[in-house]
């Protein structure tokens, strides 16, 4: 295997925050894991023995970013082979040590939150899960079912339901289920509010409310024709929002056009 690199703490802060932000997996194993049941914050949890289980599941359209206690061998062996799997993967140079000793926060480890709706989503039901996986909990599950089975799963399976009339996270009058979520998850965000007002329009069959619906909708529709599987058609679905996201935050003043010009010879 080639030789992991590496990404320093502060550059792993700045990138937490960027709209494409990395994958961040805690490898410790088990024993060092149990010591000491924190995380860095919005990283996933793995086990570093069994990488050729869990790499499928990693965006393949992000960087990841491993670490261990200190960043030594744990780590650099996990990263290495999730390189060779075509994966753009580096460790946390010092681990978790090097970002405590930085003052930066850690969170408690806690089972990933579940979550369910009703099956084939197009726009809200894959909106929603994007916020949560992004800005609440990583490791966050998400089921979808048949419309009659939601709250019963919910009560069966301890998930919290949403996109379904009468719950904390759903419509309420003008506003979709994808506001709820930013109100109470967006911490004052103008871009995500900015993309509320895009994915309310295409979900709400209100398009004249936002220029950017209507593409959003027909992605949205395409992707469910395309995609049999729901689940896929999230871990699909997070790379729109991905887009969109990234758009409202950085590129929404920017144009593009045909300048023949402008094209060297």
């Amino acid at each position: 295997m080639r030789p992991a690199s590496a990404v320093s703490v502060s550059s792993l802060h700045a990138k937490l925050s960027a709209p494409f932000p990395p994958t961040v997996v805690d490898v410790r194993r088990a024993a060092a894991y149990e010591r000491d049941p924190v995380r860095i914050p919005l990283s996933i949890r793995r086990a570093p023995e069994a990488v050729e289980h869990w790499a499928a599941e990693l965006d393949d359209w992000r960087e990841v970013v491993v670490y261990c206690v200190h960043g030594h061998e744990v780590s650099a062996n996990a990263a290495s082979a999730l390189a060779a799997r075509g994966l753009r993967a580096s460790i946390l140079e010092g681990g978790l040590e090097a970002w405590r000793q930085a003052t930066l926060p850690v969170a408690p480890s806690h089972a990933p939150t579940r979550w369910v709706t009703r099956e084939r989503p197009k726009i809200d039901r894959i909106a929603c899960p994007w916020l949560v996986r992004r800005f609440v909990d990583a490791s966050a599950e998400f089921f979808y079912v048949p419309p009659q089975d939601v709250r019963a799963f919910a009560r069966d399976r301890g998930a919290t339901p949403f996109d379904i009339p009468d719950v904390e996270y759903s419509h309420v009058g003008e506003r979709c289920s994808f506001d709820a979520f930013v109100e109470r998850h967006g911490n004052g965000s103008a871009a995500l509010a900015r993309l509320a007002d895009i994915v309310r329009a295409a979900d709400t069959d209100t398009l004249g409310q936002s220029a950017q619906a209507a593409g959003l909708l027909a992605v949205s529709l395409g992707l469910g024709r395309g995609i049999a599987d729901d689940a896929e058609l999230l871990r699909r679905g997070m790379l729109v929002y991905d887009a969109l996201y990234a758009w409202c935050a950085l590129a929404a003043d920017e144009r593009h056009g045909w300048n023949p010009a402008a094209i060297p010879a």
